[in-house]
């Protein structure tokens, strides 16, 4: 199918990684190896069950053939029959490599840092914001990741007004981004002495993890000047046109150097100092949008804007995005969220797949 017609290569890139992961070059250079593993782990179910599909091919093609030859009634109905159930497993196996095929988010194999913060519902409100801290780390210690906390605001029965940390492994972003909104408890709080139930909010914000940025300059957005060093310094610095002028021409930043003795120098100290200045100034952009976008997050804790509900007294986790309703509401508190997240997973795939094939 044309959809898949450029998978062939896909696994012979496949075949080569695991090759290459096999020499003692590879082995040899630790930063290689570990790319090396990365590709080959992500290509894997996508490389499998492309084999399954073209296995699943030639099976159709021979049961055909077997079938066109068969004479005997009894025989070509159960080769009849096998057909139907190679035809099944085709399409279940050509919707499966379409939603491997969906691309994936640029951020899903960042580590996180993870904001929880209680909403509407004052003390019980921090109290399920505790709960919800419990219910990341255990998961995250079930998937082998790591937590650390950053910040907290602790009250005095035991709940948290916000706790930030962050949650560091391989795809954590790919599955806990799901997780930003407002999340709703009902339940009879510890404190209520008329059995009353209550309704709080707490909301969750999940941000991918900001790497070092790296900033390389082009040489066509620099203008670059020398002229005459001043000031003390003596002959030589009267006598030769030493000192270095950058101008970034994108942004109209510029840069004076005129510290060192030789021209070089002082042109690698002014480069040096502008791809300071400019690599701030990407970061001070960088952090303004993650702000606004955390912001968009979190909304106002307000009741209405629920992306799930916990509700005690009827023991279910209902997340309000996909309709989905689960029981055992402990085990979910429990770190038991994959049951949330992999049908919200599947989901978000499933609609991404619908744009990509609209496009």
């Amino acid at each position: 199918m044309n959809v898949f017609s450029e998978l062939h290569e896909v696994e012979r890139r496949y075949e080569e990684l695991a090759y290459r992961m096999s020499t003692p070059e590879a082995a040899a250079h630790a930063d290689d190896y570990a790319r090396m593993m990365r590709d080959y782990k992500e290509l894997t179910p996508l490389v499998e069950e492309y084999r399954r599909y073209t296995s699943l091919q030639r099976e159709e093609q021979e049961a055909k053939a077997l079938f066109a030859q068969e004479t005997d009634p009894a025989f070509k109905e159960m080769v009849q029959q096998e057909l139907c159930e190679i035809a099944r497993n085709l399409a279940q196996s050509t919707e499966n490599l379409r939603l491997l095929l969906v691309p994936k988010d640029a951020d899903d194999e960042k580590s996180v840092i993870l904001e929880i913060r209680a909403g509407a519902g004052g003390e019980e409100a921090a109290l399920f914001a505790h709960s919800l801290w419990r219910m990341y780390t255990m998961y995250a210690a079930k998937r082998g990741w790591a937590c650390e906390t950053i910040g907290a605001n602790e009250t005095e029965l035991g709940g948290v007004k916000e706790i930030i940390f962050s949650v560091e492994g391989a795809d954590v972003y790919s599955r806990l981004k799901f997780e930003s909104g407002v999340h709703r408890v009902q339940r009879v709080p510890e404190t209520e002495t008329q059995g009353r139930i209550h309704t709080s909010t707490v909301t969750v914000a999940v941000m991918p993890e900001a790497e070092e940025v790296e900033l390389e300059l082009d040489p066509k957005d620099l203008r670059i000047d020398t002229f005459r060093s001043s000031g003390a310094g003596g002959q030589h610095i009267n006598k030769t046109s030493s000192a270095i002028r950058v101008t970034h021409l994108p942004t109209g930043m510029v840069v004076e150097c005129q510290d060192q003795r030789s021209q070089r120098e002082n042109k690698d100290r002014a480069l040096k100092v502008l791809r300071s200045r400019l690599l701030q100034r990407k970061q001070d952009a960088y952090d303004e949008a993650y702000n606004a976008k955390r912001q968009s997050q979190v909304g106002t804790g307000d009741r209405s804007e629920k992306i799930r509900t916990y509700n005690f007294p009827q023991d279910r986790v209902t997340d309000h995005r996909i309709g989905l309703t689960l029981r055992n509401l402990q085990g979910v508190l429990d770190g038991d969220l994959d049951r949330v997240l992999d049908p919200l997973i599947l989901a978000d795939r499933e609609e991404k797949l619908k744009q990509h094939s609209e496009e």
